[in-house]
């Protein structure tokens, strides 16, 4: 298993556009991904799913921590720590 932790920087936190970008990039890869919003101890949840990831309700400056178990684990997590960390363009 790997394991890293960032913080949601882009202004409206992971709402249904980035999320949607979120869980499309989390979906082309083969390991099991989760994600946990650290701020409010909330999850881990299925970063594979849109309804798991928007419940965590992460704003601007909640803390998460990404998950990933399988063959492409490093590159799952490196991957979307780098997409939070872009703040989707935003």
């Amino acid at each position: 298993m790997y394991t890293r932790k960032t913080t949601i920087i882009n202004k409206t936190g992971l709402h249904a556009r980035p999320a949607s970008d979120f869980v499309n990039a989390a979906g082309k890869f083969k390991s099991r991904i989760t994600i946990k919003n650290i701020t409010e101890d909330e999850g881990p949840m299925n970063a594979k799913s849109i309804i798991h990831v928007l419940s965590l309700g992460m704003g601007p400056g909640t803390e998460v921590e990404l998950s990933a178990q399988g063959e492409d684990e490093k590159e799952a997590v490196d991957f979307l720590i780098e997409l939070i960390d872009s703040g989707f363009g935003e």
